[in-house]
């Protein structure tokens, strides 16, 4: 009973969860004459949910700037920095107890840096990028402040690559981040 007490969340909580992601890039490619790739990694990550409602809930996702290492045509090319800001809008199934799944969608912006270490500086992308992200996934209680966590989401990251200051294509990185970690409820 008590578990299933402090699944539930209030207007003015605020939810803090540490957790470790495993990054999919999608690596499509649109117009690039040679297979341009970012390699699939684990990354930390650490994201604050606040509470509006016991239902609705803004989530912040952050992390320090990543290393993506770059593949052209299956050989390393170098990397660039990548930090990857999500802003998501939640909405919380109440009335499961210490189980509390959710559903959410919102904005990413990623800002790229070291973005000529690509092709020992011949290549480059563009500076940022903002796209869609969607996310499921569920807390589940083991105190009235701890919490279990894991989630699965889809960020919509592109970025045009740039070679000899032509614009060649562009690469859509797209992951999909599968995460778990724990959560602690600070009020």
């Amino acid at each position: 009973m008590g578990a299933a007490a402090s699944a539930h969340a209030d207007a003015g909580d605020l939810v803090v969860r540490g957790r470790a992601v495993y990054l999919d890039f999608d690596n499509g490619q649109n117009s690039l004459p040679v297979l341009v790739e970012a390699k699939s990694r684990a990354i930390p990550e650490v994201d604050f949910t606040y509470y509006f409602t016991d239902r609705w809930a803004a989530e912040i996702i952050l992390t320090y700037p990543q290393s993506v290492d770059i593949d052209v045509a299956g050989a390393h090319a170098g990397g660039v920095k990548a930090l990857p800001p999500t802003l998501l809008a939640q909405y919380h199934f109440t009335g499961l107890g210490a189980f509390k799944p959710y559903v959410g969608a919102g904005l990413n912006l990623t800002l790229f840096f070291s973005r000529d270490n690509v092709l020992g500086g011949a290549a480059k992308v563009d500076s940022s990028s903002t796209g869609f992200a969607l996310q499921a996934g569920f807390d589940y209680a083991l105190s009235d402040r701890w919490s279990l966590n894991a989630d699965l989401k889809y960020i919509q990251i592109s970025t045009g690559v740039t070679v000899g200051g032509s614009k060649i294509g562009t690469l859509d990185l797209n992951p999909t981040g599968v995460s778990i970690g724990f959560g602690y409820k600070l009020n």
